[in-house]
């Protein structure tokens, strides 16, 4: 297939801070591409890189066929990018945005109307064309930002924590429109640190430290998680997480939902003790089983085999 993006050994420092670390991997034209991990990871950084907006300090790579090191201009016209910030004017309306964007990417004319009305169509905002972009809820902003960004066709789309604050039904309408433009042939690299999202794409990055620990299809990822894990449901969830740090057979401890997760070493020996440990510290439990891993589950499993994330 051919090569969407390609980077090799990709670094960035800011001063003594390493923030993206000899990273490494390729994205085949119409793939969607995820790149997952917390905060800090390094995410952002890569995707500004890649983007032309931040010159790396070692490292390679392409993008549309551009080099990242002296080509940014180049592939600044060549691809799509949607920020954790929508880059949307609020004292605009709509159809103003629209036009501002056209403007912006070279499209006029019979193309811009043309253009103006697929973007409202794909955003569902044909009937507000004329309200103030400000007044429109998150999701319709949102749903505008990815349509502004595509308004020139491009062939490749970044895509940079778009769902910060968006409701769950709202995050899925935008992965529709996701798939849709997948479908079309159009290269979609986005980050996330939203787990369940990550599930949509088709292959994942999954960042610790400003490196990549991990990559491959979601259900292959799962599959790479060989320590198992017990699912313990109590009416004081976060105080079990706690009492569980450190405890013997317990390699990680986290909250899932309502339920704590626990990687152990010894699934049957972990069943036995640890009701008794936790009912030894006030904390009785209600139930305790194993569970198949989640990939919020894969990920803290690869990040403890790491030597554990940076905190603060």
């Amino acid at each position: 297939m051919t090569v969407a993006v390609s980077v090799r050994d990709l670094t960035r420092r800011f001063g003594d801070f390493t923030a993206v670390d000899r990273v490494t991997f390729d994205v085949s034209e119409g793939e969607i591409f995820g790149f997952l991990g917390p905060n800090g990871a390094g995410k952002t950084t890569t995707i500004r890189m890649l983007t032309g907006l931040l010159v790396p300090t070692s490292g390679s790579g392409t993008v549309a066929g551009f080099d990242v090191r002296t080509e940014s201009e180049r592939i600044k016209r060549s691809i799509g990018y949607m920020s954790q910030l929508f880059s949307l004017y609020p004292d605009l309306t709509v159809d103003e945005n629209i036009q501002l964007f056209g403007g912006l990417y070279g499209v006029t004319g019979e193309r811009l109307e043309r253009r103006r009305q697929a973007v409202l169509e794909m955003a569902g905002l044909t009937a507000h064309r004329q309200r103030l972009t400000g007044e429109l809820p998150l999701g319709w902003k949102q749903r505008l930002a990815l349509g502004t960004a595509v308004l020139h066709e491009p062939p490749l789309l970044f895509l940079d924590e778009p769902t910060s604050g968006v409701d769950p039904i709202s995050r899925r309408s935008f992965w529709e429109l996701i798939y849709g433009l997948a479908a079309g042939g159009t290269t979609v690299f986005v980050s996330t640190h939203y787990m369940e999202e990550a599930e949509y794409c088709h292959r994942l990055a999954l960042m610790n430290r400003g490196r990549i620990i991990a990559l491959d299809r979601p259900a292959a990822l799962r599959t790479t998680m060989t320590e198992p894990l017990l699912a313990i449901a109590a009416d004081h969830g976060p105080a079990v997480a706690q009492a569980l740090q450190g405890a013997p057979l317990v390699l990680e401890a986290a909250m899932f939902g309502r339920d704590v997760h626990v990687m152990v070493e010894d699934a049957a020996a972990a069943e036995e003790y640890l009701p008794v440990l936790l009912a030894g510290k006030g904390l009785p439990i209600r139930s305790i089983q194993a569970v198949r891993p989640s990939l919020e589950d894969v990920f803290v499993a690869l990040v403890h085999r790491e030597g554990g994330a940076v905190l603060g």
